[in-house]
């Protein structure tokens, strides 16, 4: 006799996964490697996820942190730099050694990075609210001359912050963050800077944006919450944050269906599940059927945008074509 599976609906975030901006960097990437050959070396991984990191590391990509590291003899190959950003020295530097480099920056964070620039034009300070340490913060930082960017983590740094000149102030942000925590950091500052100058247009990006609000749709009530992304990922974590703030009763990071704490969850009957900006969809795909073994699914699509965006690669690797094929590592199967 067949024993019959419990029933499990998984209430699947749309959107989710990879956004206009990590699609258009893994593609560069892959492009690279088409036109030019292996090796293509990578400066930091190209976007937070392990899979995707190993899945080009396969097709002949190779990982640096330093543009050091790149051999004489591959001084012609290709560099790539990570969707994060990077400081203006790093750029610099690939020119000095008369390195071919590819820039993978993200446009919403490179719109950032224009922001913070148009603030110190504009004779203000900038404060640059975002996680310590992250690569995309360091880019950030590293447009301006040293001293001129002051990084707010939390609203007790807003509380704290003694700035030269109060009235010449403007802030940008990390485009991943929480929108709630972000809300509540610029909150602190403009009560204590009236005369804070924002952005000239919203800093967080629209897919952090959408898929927060997607989750919080969707999290109220379930028994678990997974999403798909890396420890390293902040608009993965977030995510994780928002769930739990939204009612799920319990919310977990896994990078894959291998991480799923089977023991641990017990019986469950609802189940939320999204994936972060730099997840690729064949986890998720390959999570809902790590679910599908154990239980009876049903799929309850939860809509709650519609992602248009498409930032297009550099024109020097336009001339290649890019097929379903291609992406297949990242995508699954047409």
């Amino acid at each position: 006799m067949i024993e019959k599976k419990p029933p499990l609906t998984i209430r699947l975030c749309q959107p989710r996964g990879f956004c206009a901006g990590v699609d258009r960097a893994i593609q560069i990437v892959v492009l690279a490697l088409k036109k030019y050959g292996a090796p293509v070396y990578v400066r930091h991984e190209i976007v937070h996820n392990r899979y995707v990191v190993e899945g080009l590391q396969s097709l002949g990509a190779v990982f640096i942190e330093e543009l050091s590291e790149i051999p004489p003899e591959h001084r012609q190959s290709p560099v790539v730099f990570s969707a994060h950003g990077v400081p203006k020295s790093v750029p610099a530097d690939a020119e000095a050694r008369n390195l071919f480099y590819l820039d993978a920056t993200c446009p919403l964070v490179s719109k950032v990075h224009k922001q913070a620039m148009r603030h110190q034009r504009l004779g203000r300070h900038v404060l640059l609210i975002g996680h310590a340490g992250h690569p995309e913060v360091i880019g950030t930082m590293g447009q301006l001359p040293e001293g001129a960017v002051t990084l707010i983590e939390t609203e007790a740094d807003a509380a704290t912050f003694v700035p030269a000149d109060p009235a010449a102030l403007g802030f940008v942000t990390q485009t991943t963050l929480s929108v709630e925590d972000t809300a509540g950091i610029i909150r602190a500052l403009e009560q204590r800077f009236p005369e804070l100058h924002a952005a000239a247009a919203e800093s967080i990006c629209y897919a952090t944006t959408n898929r927060q609000e997607a989750v919080k749709e969707t999290a109220a009530g379930a028994d678990l919450f997974l999403v798909v992304g890396a420890p390293n990922s902040s608009n993965s974590r977030r995510l994780v944050e928002v769930a739990e703030r939204a009612g799920a009763a319990m919310s977990l990071l896994v990078q894959r269906a291998s991480e799923i704490p089977w023991d641990e969850i017990g019986e469950i009957s609802t189940l939320g599940l999204s994936a972060g900006a730099s997840a690729p969809e064949i986890i998720v795909d390959e999570i809902i059927d790590a679910f599908r073994q154990r239980f009876d699914v049903t799929i309850d699509l939860a809509i709650t945008a519609t992602e248009t965006e498409d930032f297009p690669v550099m024109r020097v690797l336009r001339d290649v074509e890019l097929t379903a094929a291609d992406m297949a590592f990242v995508n699954g199967a047409a």
